[in-house]
């Protein structure tokens, strides 16, 4: 991690605690502070309601500011790495050749010799072992 991230990640927090002290320090009907004083003064409701959203307008450009240009630093630190294959395992190229290649999704009626074909079961007769099957009907 290189200095700069670090020295622009230690300003976003102090951005973020400044920008969510100023809008809690705001009234809900936008009224600033409250605290009385003279009508054209810096702490008079008005002044101090231009004051804090003025304020709350720079912290909170500064903060999406900040959060881009820390994404880009991100994209850029990590841009020249490369997939991590240390735990790649390699399969056996061939099969033995003493073996016969048998397909393991073909089942247990290509890999058994065929004698006869079993006899299907009646659709009247549903297989017992078939929980779903139909009911026969009568």
């Amino acid at each position: 991690m290189s200095s700069l991230f670090l020295f622009l990640m230690i300003v976003q927090a102090i951005v973020a605690a400044l920008l969510v002290w100023v809008i809690l320090m705001q009234k809900s009907e936008g009224g600033g502070l409250g605290v009385g004083g003279s009508p054209a003064g810096l702490m008079s409701a008005r002044g101090a309601a231009d004051f804090l959203t003025r304020s709350t307008t720079v912290l909170a450009t500064a903060f999406v500011i900040l959060s881009i240009t820390l994404a880009v630093l991100a994209v850029r630190a990590g841009s020249g790495r490369s997939i991590d294959d240390t735990l790649k395992r390699t399969a056996p190229i061939s099969a033995p050749a003493s073996t016969p290649a048998v397909d393991p999704l073909a089942g247990a009626a290509q890999s058994a010799p065929t004698a006869a074909p079993a006899a299907a079961p009646s659709p009247a007769a549903p297989n017992p072992a078939d929980p779903f099957a139909a009911p026969a009907k009568k």
